[in-house]
């Protein structure tokens, strides 16, 4: 086993090219048994193998820095920068991310959970590289769709018109680039990426200087290469500044290799364009890469999935049928999301409403303003985003959506704490961030029922936007598709347990998980405090503030952070209104959520119903 011998990238330099080959086979083995049993992306990871052996092959990393985009595509470069043991507890609590991370290792130049981010930080590095006198290369890895995204085209702007060293590898996995293969287009390559042509080509240019005969035969040249290299879109990256060249097959040892070689010393802003198969190497992946994107566990022989039995539904799929239902019911209903319609549980829309279901890419920005056109051309767009990519959009919602009071319904998808993908993708800031703009109302379900109803109230709004927030996984069991959606009003929650002494407030789930804990209390030590279901963060129901001011202690409780949520709403309100309480809350504290499970993540924030316990007997003893 030659994996067996590799600790770093020197000593894949020592390896021949055939033995580079078997190296990535045994990566790829080595990736689908890991994953098997300890779930992480699969297909990305796969596609890249190639891509990024050659790079630590070809380039003196970590010196020479290797951004990723996405970042889970880097499980090779996990395994050959010392970390194949670790590998073995890929997202696990002791284990490593399952993203490039700086303080993880040397070999992390930048950390990279959300995509699109890559080129603009290459630039970064490469002019700081400049303005030191450092000879460091910098290549910028980029795929799964990031070069749709808004950071990626404002990166290629900026760097396209600079001087900087940088290499962008276009990782291209889902087009097809049959017109450039064959022995024509490999010489054409060959010829481009030659030292002794640009050479030459660098000489004619500068002695031509910035005149108008310059502008003259580099145009002439453009024309040529149109016509013979770069039918696939190398015109794109070249109005931007960028010499192209490729595409190459990204999955081919060789070819990746000698042209990498060859482009090392290549001077300026290029883009190397790669194809790869998505889940290379393993056949189930290859069939079904969005099945096999994060399939969870499996049978790493017969590819076989193994799926955990679930009594209840999750809260994505939910949203996808309610969603059917009203699309059924009105003509304007539309569904907006940014490459996320499976997750989000919208496929069964996409394949009931074509027509009025529109998958963006990973364009966050683009898929709220796209609503708000929507909404002011007379229709009922239900735009959904997980929480963490909501994040991107924040100027829209406030400039596009809630200036103009449109009516959109942004559904915030995985809000709250999220699992084994870690501190980027933790959905604990929208409320936090949202709450603060004005026009706009913010609501989160205890249970099922409570989303379906406030997916049809969202329907029925006519004036600004409501953001529906709802956590990631299975709901309580709540018997959703018999019963009919009952009416919800904006601001009103309700009263789920009497009691005396303490009144917790809390908000989406958690106010299950109160009731429940509340019950568990009463039982054993006759403690019964009051609970409240608050429901609507923005307006907030004052009926219950004001109720819940008589109380002697006020426990607050919400799956986001402390800091500009429920809690400091209500500590707010009560200031505002010359209330003396005693307030104390229960939430995400100030720090990054590191990853593990989710159910491990809420015992560590006192989210889970034996925290809530004990922080209510703690208010009691001191009552």
């Amino acid at each position: 086993m030659i994996l067996e011998k590799i600790n770093s990238p020197d000593d894949v330099r020592k390896l021949g090219i055939e033995d580079l080959k078997t190296l990535c086979n045994e990566i790829r083995e080595y990736i689908v048994r890991c994953c098997a049993v300890n779930p992480g992306h699969v297909a990305s990871s796969l596609g890249a193998v190639e891509l990024i052996v050659g790079l630590h092959y070809v380039f003196n990393t970590p010196k020479d820095k290797i951004i990723f985009d996405v970042g889970h595509q880097a499980y090779a470069h996990k395994i050959i920068t010392g970390r194949r043991e670790a590998f073995k507890m890929n997202r696990m609590p002791v284990g490593i991310s399952g993203f490039p991370v700086r303080s993880e290792s040397e070999y992390d130049a930048f950390g990279t959970g959300h995509a699109s981010t890559s080129i603009s930080a290459a630039l970064g590095f490469a002019k700081a590289a400049q303005i030191s006198g450092s000879d460091e290369k910098v290549i910028a890895l980029i795929g799964d769709g990031a070069m749709t995204g808004g950071l990626a085209l404002e990166g290629l702007n900026n760097a396209g018109d600079s001087d900087a060293d940088i290499l962008i590898v276009l990782n291209d996995n889902e087009m097809a680039i049959d017109g450039n293969k064959g022995g024509l287009h490999s010489y054409l390559l060959k010829l481009t990426t030659d030292p002794t042509y640009n050479k030459i080509k660098n000489s004619v240019w500068n002695r031509l200087g910035d005149g108008k005969a310059r502008n003259i035969l580099q145009g002439f040249v453009r024309k040529t290469k149109k016509g013979l290299v770069t039918e696939s879109g190398g015109d794109f990256f070249e109005a931007f500044g960028f010499r192209y060249f490729g595409p190459i097959d990204g999955n081919d040892m060789n070819a990746v290799v000698d042209t990498l070689r060859r482009l090392k010393d290549i001077k300026g802003p290029k883009v190397l364009h790669t194809y790869t198969i998505k889940g290379k190497g393993y056949a189930p992946a290859e069939k079904d890469s969005t099945i096999w994107h994060a399939p969870g566990k499996f049978n790493p022989e017969t590819g076989e999935r193994i799926h955990r039995a679930y009594t209840v539904d999750r809260y994505q799929d939910v949203f996808g049928e309610v969603l059917c239902e009203l699309a059924r019911k009105d003509p304007r209903v539309v569904a907006i999301t940014p490459a996320m319609a499976f997750g989000s549980g919208l496929s069964g829309f996409a394949k009931e409403f074509p027509e009025r279901f529109f998958d963006v890419g990973i364009e966050e920005e683009h898929a709220v303003t796209f609503s708000a056109g929507l909404a002011a051309g007379g229709m009922k767009p239900y735009c959904c985003i997980y929480s963490t990519f909501a994040q991107r959009a924040y100027d829209e919602i406030i400039h596009d959506v809630a200036l103009q009071k449109l009516p959109v319904v942004l559904c915030i998808d995985r809000a709250g704490l999220v699992g084994e993908d870690g501190a980027t993708h933790q959905g604990v800031f929208d409320m936090a961030s949202m709450r603060c703009i004005p026009n706009i109302a913010i609501a989160a379900p205890m249970n099922e029922l409570e989303l379906k109803g406030m997916m049809h109230l969202g329907l029925n709004i006519h004036e600004g936007p409501l953001v529906i927030r709802y956590p990631r996984g299975l709901g309580d069991g709540t018997d959703w598709k018999a019963a009919e959606a009952f009416d919800i009003l904006i601001g009103k929650g309700r009263k789920l347990v009497n009691g005396e002494k303490v009144a917790i407030l809390a908000l989406g789930p958690e106010a299950a998980k109160a009731a429940e804990a509340v019950e568990i209390l009463k039982k054993d030590l006759g403690i019964c405090p009051a609970v409240f279901d608050v429901r609507f963060l923005k307006p907030i129901d004052e009926d219950i503030l004001e109720e819940a001011s008589n109380f002697t202690n006020i426990l607050t409780v919400e799956d986001g952070c402390l800091k500009g949520g429920l809690y400091s709403e209500v500590c707010e309100w009560m200031e505002a209104h010359g209330k003396r309480c005693e307030i104390s809350g229960i939430g995400v504290p100030d720090i990054f959520i590191k990853q593990s499970s989710q159910a491990a993540q809420r015992a560590e924030c006192r989210l889970d119903s034996a925290g809530i316990a004990s922080e209510i007997r703690t208010l009691w003893e001191k009552i």
